[in-house]
């Protein structure tokens, strides 16, 4: 058995300390839902260290102040270009126009948390329609850009897609991946689409490793971010979230500590070569355990047959 890897950074690191060293010119990198939570300090990090980002997401206006924000200390060049994850139509679109130019670096970072039951324009259970089908056809329709990066820099291309401990309260709902019995809960359905971000990176460097591009996955940690916005209040505060004071409880990352392991995934050299893993605070997971079990990763979401039962299922459900 291979060794787990790790790095020097940890759980407390921020995204700046894992980019620290890094000369990025050159690098174009697109990270989607980058004007908002985490995707701000992953943003800002990368650009920092010379790269050239896109944010890709549905606010022109928030990705217009942090682009402003960002653009006081980073050399390189921010950007913003429309996309939204949950009309497929908005994905071929943001690739059409991304078409021709080299992409080094992919962070599927946007996502949608506990939302009513509700569905995506095209009619895909709306969070592994977004969390998963919108990103799997993203990342398809940008691996000639990714294999073109790849070419280029001479070095392999990489995939990240975040995925979160919430993988643990569900596999894939094989027979009912929409809930369409009627059984619909929020938090299956968002285990659901974590597992297959998860199964994503497995399945995606199963196809492109030979050509140059790799994914691995990421658990952020714990972090309060828009993307609790379907979450009242009074709900964070029944689940031990927050304290008297409403304020995150300990064990919580701030947004520069949320954004690490996205960018170590993105950056770090322990990981050249290396795909469909995956880590947790800059390091691999371990096997999750009912012992411990808020953090580790469950053996069904690095399964690679279902990532390849998966992969032909996104195939299908997306034309891609």
């Amino acid at each position: 058995m291979a060794a787990r890897i790790t790095s020097s950074f940890g759980r407390d690191s921020s995204a700046r300390e894992v980019t620290a060293g890094h000369d990025l010119t050159g690098v174009t990198a697109v990270v989607t839902g980058g004007a908002s939570g985490i995707g701000v300090e992953t943003v800002r990090a990368l650009a920092e260290a010379g790269a050239d980002v896109v944010i890709a997401g549905r606010s022109r206006e928030q990705a217009r102040s942090v682009i402003a924000d960002v653009d006081r200390t980073a050399p390189g060049r921010t950007s913003f270009e429309m996309l939204d994850l949950s009309d497929l139509a908005s994905v071929r679109g943001f690739a059409a126009r991304r078409a021709g130019q080299p992409v080094h670096v992919l962070i599927n970072n946007a996502g949608v948390m506990a939302c009513p039951q509700s569905q995506t324009k095209d009619g895909l259970e709306m969070q592994i329609g977004t969390n998963h089908f919108g990103h799997f056809l993203l990342s398809r329709l940008l691996a000639p850009a990714l294999e073109a990066g790849a070419q280029s820099s001479g070095r392999p291309s990489r995939v990240v897609a975040l995925s979160s401990i919430g993988h643990v309260r569900s596999d894939i709902r094989w027979e009912d991946i929409h809930f369409q019995g009627g059984d619909y809960d929020k938090w299956t359905a968002y285990g659901q689409s974590k597992t297959a971000n998860a199964l994503f990176a497995v399945g995606f460097t199963q196809q492109h490793r030979e050509r140059g591009v790799l994914a691995n996955a990421v658990m952020p940690g714990g972090i309060l971010t828009p993307l609790q916005r379907h979450l009242p209040i009074e709900e964070q505060r029944a689940m031990g979230w927050l304290d008297e004071n409403d304020q995150a409880v300990a064990g919580f990352k701030n947004t520069e500590q949320g954004a690490s392991t996205s960018v170590w995934a993105a950056v770090g050299d322990e990981l050249e070569g290396i795909g469909g893993l995956y880590l947790e605070d800059c390091a691999e997971a371990v096997p999750w355990s009912p012992e411990n079990p808020r953090v580790g990763v469950r053996s069904y979401a690095l399964d690679p047959a279902s990532a390849e039962r998966l992969w032909a299922l996104s195939v299908d459900t997306v034309a891609a």
